[in-house]
């Protein structure tokens, strides 16, 4: 599934089943429900069953591994973009075994696991002290505003990791990350990913948000990927029939245009930003 996946930021997506619960406003508009509402799967929730993979599906990442082995590359997996793998509920647990043992099959991926629950990451994943996570885990969590930063972060920088990266999408108000790239106590962020939502229910982001996440991240020498704009893009002061004022809590009124993901496109400040981790923090010491 998803093989050279359409995500800038990664070569392939996997996903170990379908389906999830709802935990924090970045859900509310939930891309991955729509589409599995839009093949016919009620998936979302507590009470809602998940989908589960035949072996066929499973063997991909083993093709993945083979293929970058002989060309000598590594590539990036996304785990999992229908799913949280880090979901609280007992039916999943022989699938995360499951995926456990596929990743140390595929030493030649680098796996993205993205959660909405980095409380959960050191209770389910089979790796414990820092000597014990494998090179080809990275873990990210999504923070959308200020709140979820402060309450996500503490967990997330305390797993040892080869890679903590953050997923600031849809980024849904100004996050201030300053405090947190060298926190004592804490590893450090190595990688910040943000963007806007899409889908013409949308949610405006500020164009004042990325700019300055990302004057944030050249100020630590973190690296900075800028996805999306999504659904609203800035005019930058050119008025026309279609912007629409937006005035957002605490920000300076912008004009801003409902383009679509696809006109809307991914300049920031004149060019795209296609920041990778490159040198992870995998010795870092708490």
């Amino acid at each position: 599934m998803a093989r050279n996946s359409s995500i800038e930021w990664t070569h392939h997506t996997f996903n170990p089943w379908w389906g999830c619960k709802k935990v924090s406003p970045a859900c509310d508009n939930c891309y991955a429900e729509l589409w599995a509402r839009r093949m016919g799967q009620d998936l979302w929730g507590a009470q809602s069953s998940r989908r589960f993979f035949s072996d066929s599906h499973w063997r991909e990442p083993l093709q993945w591994n083979r293929e970058a082995q002989d060309k000598g590359v590594r590539e990036r997996v996304f785990c999992a973009s229908m799913a949280d793998v880090f979901e609280w509920r007992a039916e999943l647990n022989d699938h995360r075994e499951r995926l456990w043992q596929l990743i140390r099959d595929t030493p030649n991926l680098d796996w993205l696991l993205l959660t909405k629950r980095p409380q959960h990451v050191l209770r389910f994943a089979p790796w414990k002290g820092p000597h014990e996570w494998p090179r080809n885990v990275w873990v990210g969590t999504t923070i959308e505003n200020q709140r979820l930063a402060d309450l996500r972060l503490p967990y997330l920088l305390s797993i040892p990791a080869r890679v903590r990266f953050l997923s600031c999408e849809p980024l849904l108000g100004a996050i201030d990350l300053t405090s947190w790239f060298s926190r004592p106590g804490f590893h450090p962020i190595d990688w910040v990913i943000t963007g806007g939502e899409s889908g013409a229910r949308s949610r405006p982001m500020h164009p004042d948000w990325p700019q300055r996440l990302l004057r944030q991240c050249e100020a630590a020498n973190v690296p900075f990927h800028f996805k999306q704009w999504g659904h609203w893009a800035p005019t930058y002061g050119a008025q026309t029939n279609r912007s629409t004022l937006v005035e957002l809590r605490n920000e300076r009124p912008v004009r801003m245009v409902a383009a679509g993901k696809k006109l809307a496109g991914r300049i920031l400040y004149g060019t795209t930003w296609d920041g990778l981790p490159s040198q992870p923090s995998v010795d870092a010491k708490i």
